[in-house]
């Protein structure tokens, strides 16, 4: 990707086009179906404004809807089984406190730093997560999606990867994967390590090479450079807008995510990744007014470095919309907004795609726009 993504700079690309061609030439075997496009729309946790969140339900929504991407974020089984789920603890998205058979299993436990109380994977062998279903996470935001509450089963990365391949063949587009470790220090500290076992299983279903259509993501840094060692599959650095990395804080290392944002700290970025993921308030934040303000120098910044950008998260709900972007009742958590301004606005500023929870949205606001392009 790196060599790529290099030479479309030197190219010249355009703003909208800076992104390396990622093919299912990065696939072993079979047809291979269309690139991925340019700039990237990446279903977050699926189609997760329609549908309970890392649900294979979620997942197909978000491609029919025009994902090119499907993210899973991951943590591990106690049988050492890596299922999507965006944290360990499990009570804010399944039924699992409705279930008097695992009563006892409520805990607290220290997760980076933090006293977290509930039911956590690690504490539940595959099969006992599969007799839990999936619910929504903020019902206040989507009260449509509580509809779906108890359908869904919590799928494993095997699951979605064959998700991902079987609608890349139905039709004829690849569907990447966006693969998050999630607390991967923690998954370490406690013998459930995340990193192999998420590359053994890409590497096993085909995926090989800096060609392929998967990312792999962190919010950590070492366990990221220990990724780079086992695989060329493209690795993604994750930006938060404020504190440090969980790895750093264990070793002591006082540099913050804004220390790894700044010029030399995305220097450092490129010798071990091609991306970078930031939150999108650091591409443009808001103003005093918590209107959508300027651009900051960030995406600029890590073009010249050779890394692409790719922020999240794009909701369409009032309450994560700049203000100036919330409609009819500003103050509703359910009303939609105007994403698709809000992504209008980071697509100029350049960014390379974007995690989005309504991919319909986006896949219609990157279309027009690269319609315009080609005017």
């Amino acid at each position: 990707m790196k060599q790529a993504w290099t030479a479309a700079l030197m190219a010249g690309a355009c703003s909208l086009l800076p992104l390396g061609v990622h093919s299912a030439d990065g696939m072993d075997g079979g047809a291979k179906p269309t690139p991925l496009p340019a700039t990237l729309v990446i279903g977050h946790r699926g189609a997760s404004a329609l549908r309970p969140e890392h649900t294979l339900e979620a997942y197909e929504k978000a491609i029919d809807d025009g994902a090119d991407v499907i993210e899973p974020d991951l943590v591990s089984t106690g049988d050492g089984v890596l299922v999507a789920r965006h944290e360990n603890e499990i009570s804010g998205t399944t039924d699992v406190a409705d279930k008097p058979e695992f009563a006892e299993r409520r805990t607290t436990r220290i997760i980076d730093n933090v006293p977290v109380s509930g039911w956590f994977t690690e504490d539940f062998t595959l099969a006992e997560l599969k007799t839990l279903r999936a619910k929504e996470r903020i019902p206040a935001n989507r009260p449509a999606n509580t509809a779906y509450d108890g359908r869904f089963q919590i799928p494993t990365l095997q699951e979605v990867i064959d998700l991902a391949q079987r609608k890349s063949k139905e039709t004829g587009r690849t569907i990447g994967i966006y693969a998050e470790t999630k607390h991967p220090s923690h998954f370490k500290a406690i013998g459930l390590p995340l990193e192999r076992r998420l590359v053994d299983a890409l590497h096993a279903n085909g995926y090989r090479g800096r060609e392929a259509p998967v990312f792999i993501q962190s919010f950590e840094v070492a366990n990221l450079k220990e990724i780079r060692t086992m695989t060329e599959l493209p690795v993604v650095q994750l930006l938060a807008g404020g504190g440090r990395p969980e790895d750093f804080r264990r070793a002591g290392d006082k540099r913050t995510y804004a220390d790894i944002a700044s010029a030399d700290g995305l220097r450092e970025v490129a010798t071990y990744a091609d991306g970078i993921g930031p939150s999108k308030e650091m591409v443009i934040p808001r103003d005093a007014t918590r209107n959508l303000g300027t651009p900051t120098s960030l995406v600029r910044n890590a073009h010249a470095a050779m890394l692409f950008v790719h922020p999240y998260t794009f909701r369409p709900e009032n309450p994560f919309l700049p203000a100036d972007l919330r409609q009819g009742n500003p103050a509703s958590p359910s009303q939609r907004g105007n994403m698709a301004a809000e992504l209008q606005a980071f697509l100029r500023a350049g960014i390379d795609g974007f995690f989005t929870d309504d991919p319909a949205v986006g896949r219609a606001v990157t279309d027009d726009l690269r319609k315009t392009a080609g005017k």
